[in-house]
This record gives structure tokens, C-alpha cells and sequence, in this order.
């Protein structure tokens, strides 16, 4: 059975209706092509609760792997990373500190991302920068360890 994947779109533009979503959709692609079952893009507006709401609602619909886009950055309203830590049981930095070496290899502002990594009630979840490029190059390093990452959260041997 494959596993469950989703993918939350955080930004205020997308949720009005103002700016198409397009780093989620990415993402989406990516986890298909892999083989993992996966909707569409979720959009929510920034801001730590609406992040945090979405997520515990992905985990509650049982997704195995749960990639975030968007409000990683410096802006007011960026409280991604904010929303996510109140739901991570455990971080995973090596992710987030890799999805950062690869950002700022392609441009130095790749530095300021704040994105993390971790796990919470049997999920991957792994906050990505809401550009296109940034998800396109950060969704192989969440691929190659994604079900890795789901065989030890369910209990399986180290590979």
C-alpha cells in the first residue's frame, strides 16, 4: 500500500485568491512521480495557528509524510516554522540544515530560511521555502528519506 503523503501551501496571496499556488502543486508532482498517494495542495493563510491546524488535521487524516511551502522566511507573517515546532514531537535538523546548504548553493537568501524538520504521531513533516525552485530542488532530499523515515517511525529495522 502506498504511503499517505499531503502537501499545505502557507501564504496569504494564494489563500485570498490573489496569487496562484505554485511551489504546492510541485510538490505534489514530486510525491506522485515517487508513488506516494497524494491530493492536492491544502492553502492556508500564514500564521502559526492556521499551520499548526493544518497539520494536526493531516496527521489526523493519516498522512505518512507531510510537506509544507511557504512562510520560512523573515516576514511578519512567516510563522511557519512556529506552527510546526508546536506540533513536532522530535527534529530532525540534519533535513532542515541539508534543504538549507542546498537553498543557499542556489542563492545566498537560501540562509534565512528557517525551515524544520521532524516527526509528530507517526508523520514526516518538513517545511520547504515557498518558491517553485526551492521546492524542486528540496524534494529529493525529503524523497530519499521519506520512507526510510516511515519504516522507522512504524518501527522497522535500520536499513
Amino acid at each position: 500500500m502506498p504511503l499517505r503523503a499531503a502537501v499545505i501551501t502557507v501564504s496569504d496571496r494564494s489563500a485570498r485568491g490573489e496569487r496562484e499556488d505554485l511551489s504546492g502543486p510541485e510538490a505534489v508532482a514530486a510525491l506522485r512521480v515517487a508513488g506516494f498517494d497524494c491530493d492536492d495542495a491544502v492553502v492556508v493563510p500564514d500564521g502559526a495557528e492556521s499551520v499548526e491546524r493544518a497539520l494536526i488535521a493531516m496527521i489526523t487524516a493519516g498522512a505518512d509524510v507531510i510537506v509544507t511551502t511557504g512562510g520560512t522566511g523573515l516576514g511578519p507573517r512567516d510563522e511557519t516554522p512556529e506552527g510546526t515546532r508546536a506540533v513536532l514531537e522530535r527534529e530532525i535538523p540534519g533535513i532542515a540544515e541539508e534543504l538549507r546548504r542546498i537553498g543557499a548553493a542556489e542563492k545566498p537568501a537560501g540562509l534565512l530560511s528557517r525551515g524544520l524538520a521532524g516527526v509528530a504521531r507517526g508523520a514526516l513533516i518538513v517545511n520547504l521555502p515557498g518558491s517553485p525552485a526551492a521546492v524542486r530542488s528540496g524534494m529529493p532530499v525529503v524523497l530519499s528519506l521519506a520512507r526510510h523515515v516511515s519504516s522507522q517511525l512504524a518501527g522497522g529495522d535500520h536499513a
